[in-house]
């Protein structure tokens, strides 16, 4: 297959994933209510650790990969032991071997082991999630401007439940295998710093088993809803990035709210995530700029985030590998949630190029969209489909997508993670590897963030 697919295998796929979305979400959604701790546990069965210091023995490690002449055919395992102490690994040992045997240990029940996902592109802060179900209202002949206007109506009506459906949606993206995270944050008139607020107490509440940036997100235009004061506010009040929105078809200025975009985070040293749904020629100019920008500004290198950018979708295949050359050159990553249908990103080049691509829910159900499921699993999948071909190889790569490029084998087989020093932040999946993992799009039994077993459930060891 190759990896710049033909129109009809695109609509193939954009049919077939929005069926298999929506029929994955009506069965997430009928246990909306339900917690982790609900679900029946099996025999010694734990929710919870306490512990600072434990093994966890039967982890499914992959040890390497399988070749017939020079292809790779299969990814080796082995059952491993980890020791955890104090949110990191501290060695990975023969499996059941305990030198000291007075800790605790628990059993991954043979499942394999995979670095913690990453959902580096969600809104917590207004989502039905949580509540009854609500799909969007119609968009068709609605503009963005449309859903501004709609926004000042809804946003008042969902702040009670912010808290509420907050938590109940890191609940789920824990529960498919993320505790890394980063949220966009309304940050405009209607809601003021109320949403913040709101998510920094919940985040507070969550450290333990979760990791969350904050981006203040000006939904209703930077300029155009003279958010400027309320931004440097957020920024004073700990939010972790700068955000912005489509500075020419919102803002209608594309170097004024640029500039004003960035002078706030130079002034304060932040970074930048901006959503820019934007194609050409208004999109491509936006992210020119923006490199422009950053050479001119060196310490925005590696902390610049252009979240959707589908401009990069309407450059024929030479101006897009130029434009990945140049945003790896200044370090600006991508956060694409790998969309399908007509828009066919250039991700595969990015990633070539060295560019950094993550992904990540957006919505899960919400005012936008109803079919985010909130499984950065999926999203590796989907890639897959899109940008890859269908061997194990390619496969166990595509996880990278999801895991913030952090891989258990190297491109030759070899071992590189989890190693001695690394967070203990992973998940159990019920599959044999990660291609299979990938492909299948397996169901996860437990996720660990620093020690701490923030999903799910383990075996503990009786002695």
């Amino acid at each position: 297959m190759k990896a710049e697919q033909p129109s009809d295998r695109r609509a193939f796929l954009s049919t077939s994933a929005k069926i298999a979305a929506a029929c994955t979400l009506l069965g997430s959604m009928s246990g909306i209510a339900a917690t982790q701790t609900d679900k029946p546990l099996q025999n010694n069965g734990v929710s919870r650790i306490t512990d600072k210091h434990y093994y966890l023995d039967d982890a499914l490690l992959e040890t390497g990969f399988d070749y017939r002449d020079s292809t790779i055919t299969h990814t080796k395992t082995a059952l491993h032991t980890l020791e955890i102490k104090d949110g990191k690994i501290a060695a990975v040992l023969a499996n059941k071997q305990h030198p000291d045997n007075q800790l605790n240990a628990y059993s991954a029940q043979g499942k394999l082991i995979l670095p913690a996902f990453r959902d580096m592109h969600i809104h917590l802060d207004k989502t039905f999630y949580g509540g009854p179900w609500q799909a969007p209202e119609s968009r068709e002949g609605k503009t963005i401007m449309d859903m501004i206007a709609l926004e000042h109506t809804m946003l008042p009506a969902l702040q009670p439940y912010t808290k509420q459906r907050a938590n109940a949606l890191i609940d789920l993206i824990q529960s498919k295998g993320s505790t890394i995270a980063r949220s966009h944050c309304n940050i405009e008139p209607v809601s003021g710093l109320k949403n913040l607020e709101a998510l920094q107490q919940v985040l507070a509440d969550r450290q333990q088993d979760l990791t969350c940036e904050i981006v203040a997100f000006p939904q209703h235009g930077l300029l155009l809803s003279k958010s400027e004061p309320l931004m440097r506010e957020a920024m004073q009040a700990g939010a972790h990035y700068v955000g912005g929105l489509d500075p020419t078809n919102v803002d209608g200025a594309m170097e004024k709210s640029l500039d004003t975009m960035f002078q706030i985070a130079l002034d304060y040293n932040k970074g930048v995530d901006i959503h820019l749904h934007e194609t050409s020629p208004a999109g491509r100019a936006a992210i020119e700029y923006m490199i422009k920008t950053v050479d001119e500004n060196r310490s925005l290198r590696g902390k610049v985030t252009i979240s959707h950018a589908f401009a990069l979708a309407t450059l024929n295949p030479e101006d897009a590998d130029k434009m990945a050359k140049q945003l790896a050159e200044q370090q600006i990553t991508i956060a694409s949630t790998v969309p399908i249908g007509t828009l066919h990103m250039p991700l595969k080049t990015l990633n070539q190029n060295g560019v950094f691509v993550m992904t990540g829910t957006d919505s899960a159900v919400d005012h936008w969209s109803p079919f985010g499921l909130g499984d950065m699993l999926e999203k590796a999948n989907l890639y897959a489909q899109l940008y890859t071909r269908p061997d194990e190889l390619s496969l166990s790569r595509s996880l990278a997508i999801a895991t913030g490029n952090v891989l258990p084998l190297d491109d030759k087989g070899k071992q590189v993670w989890p190693v001695s020093g690394d967070d203990a932040s992973f998940v159990l999946v019920d599959a044999s590897c990660s291609a299979e993992a990938v492909a299948r799009i397996s169901p996860r039994q437990a996720s660990f963030h620093k020690g701490n077993l923030a999903s799910g459930s383990v075996q503990k060891q009786v002695s």
